[in-house]
């Protein structure tokens, strides 16, 4: 381009030429672009207000990355005010016209399977089929990198805890990337042991503990190279010591029965419980769990009885809408975790003040009790095993619901008029109230009832 002394541009018609290609790309995004995006990928039920006209003209004009980045700094103030709602449609959006985002999509499976609680932090747990379905289309369009493989893996093995083969089946993709940072690597092999694969979790430790050796000779001066290899050797032996301590390879050997091992033998947990519905949408909840040392926590869920895609103690948690981020309307499903001490449990649960999340709209519904040594302290399962082969109960003990596995299991049906002490149950002195056959009241509490007693490396009755 030449100027004139007067300073008029002589070369003028090239930016004539830049104004039309901005206005056919303008042309081809609105007219295509946006009506396809409008269709399958617009949030159902969130507000996209917060963008102004001018915002959507850059974003669909061509300039999707710098509008997504402009959107996602915004977000930034919203999560300082905890205005999580509004958060919603940005993720959403920011992901469509910029699907590289990794941290977008990272944040928002974090935001929508963990901020969204009850009034007692309870996750709204109908959320997580969402955040799963946005994880796997996260991976789908960023496959070379482990991260959003890892961050889904991580939803099945932190949050969801129903199906441990589908964390390793995560984590397995995510190590096939060559960018994994080798710390992140590890959770394999303890996802493995979750899933009840302890032969696979011992060749992943002695393939990373090869791995580590090796890297830490090519680079001596690395000093997290050295931590890598001793974080790995640490838990291969204490898998070792393990293993052998709890029977597996005398089992896998055949002289399982000739030998004085840590789950022999089977120890009576004497499970119990009892829900009384003290008011509407509030329950007591109690039991007993004939284990001394602290770590056992019995999860509790209570759900509509025609949940969809529902199990024994647990979801298919697969087949959420990424493009939808609204939770389920009128479905009700609760689940909380009774931590135990002095072999017994007591805790009141409070729906009340969440009938969004819990509506109880439906007639009939599910109440559950589970147990799983899987996912209990490594002292719990000392006695226990992987597998709860050292656990057993004269009430409920159950090999079924789970493969390979023993767990405690009871579950009774429970109606909204019960729930809601309507009907027959609002009426003076008629209190609903569930309970195993086995159950015993506790004796007057007293002070001492509430001191946790320091417990052993053993389980001992």
């Amino acid at each position: 381009m030449k100027w004139t002394r007067q300073g008029k541009l002589v070369n003028g018609p090239i930016y004539g030429l830049m104004l039309v290609l901005l206005l056919v790309g303008s042309f081809v995004q609105m007219n295509q672009t946006y009506p396809f995006w409008r269709k399958n990928y617009m949030p159902k039920v969130t507000d996209l207000g917060q963008l102004t006209g001018e915002q959507l003209l850059f974003a669909f004009a061509g300039f999707r990355e710098m509008i997504a980045g402009i959107l996602w700094v915004r977000a930034d103030s919203f999560f300082d005010n905890g205005d999580y709602d509004s958060i919603l449609p940005i993720i959403r959006l920011v992901t469509y016209l910029d699907p590289k985002q990794i941290d977008v999509y990272a944040t928002g499976m974090w935001h929508i399977a963990y901020n969204f609680t009850d009034q007692e932090n309870r996750a709204d747990r109908r959320n997580i089929p969402i955040a799963v379905a946005f994880g796997e289309e996260g991976a789908r369009n960023n496959d070379y990198t482990y991260e959003l493989f890892y961050e889904t893996g991580w939803l099945w093995y932190h949050r969801i805890q129903d199906n441990f083969p589908m964390a390793v089946t995560w984590f397995e993709q995510a190590a096939e990337r060559k960018d994994i940072l080798p710390a992140r690597h590890n959770l394999l092999s303890h996802a493995k042991l979750r899933a009840g694969d302890y032969k696979g979790a011992l060749k992943t430790w002695y393939e990373l503990l090869e791995e580590a050796e090796k890297e830490m000779e090519r680079n001596k001066s690395q000093r997290s190279n050295y931590a890598q290899r001793d974080t790995v050797e640490g838990n291969l032996d204490n898998l070792l010591i393990r293993l052998t301590q709890r029977g597996y390879f005398a089992r896998e050997n055949g002289w399982y029965d000739q030998g004085n091992y840590d789950t022999k033998p089977p120890f009576d947990v004497k499970f119990s419980a009892s829900v009384t519905v003290t008011e509407s949408r509030v329950m007591l909840v109690e039991g007993t769990w004939n284990v001394f040392p602290v770590g056992t926590r019995v999860k509790m869920i209570l759900r509509d009885a025609d949940y969809p895609n529902a199990g024994a103690a647990g979801l298919d948690w697969e087949g959420g809408d990424a493009n939808n981020f609204s939770a389920p309307v009128g479905l009700t499903y609760v689940q909380d975790e009774l931590f135990v001490r002095n072999r017994r449990f007591r805790k009141s649960i409070d729906l009340s003040r969440d009938p969004t999340i819990y509506p109880f709209v439906k007639d009939k519904y599910i109440l559950e009790f589970y147990y799983t040594p899987r996912v209990a302290p490594e002292h719990i399962k000392d006695k226990f095993g992987y597998n709860g082969e050292g656990m057993t109960d004269s009430n409920f003990l159950n090999t079924e619901i789970r493969e390979n596995q023993r767990v405690i299991y009871w579950k009774t049906e429970v109606t909204r008029d019960q729930i809601l002490r309507r009907g027959e149950f609002g009426m003076e002195g008629v209190i609903p109230v569930f309970k195993t056959p086995n159950y015993v009241a506790p004796r007057v509490r007293n002070p001492e009832d509430d001191l946790v007693t320091p417990g052993t490396r053993r389980v001992e009755g």
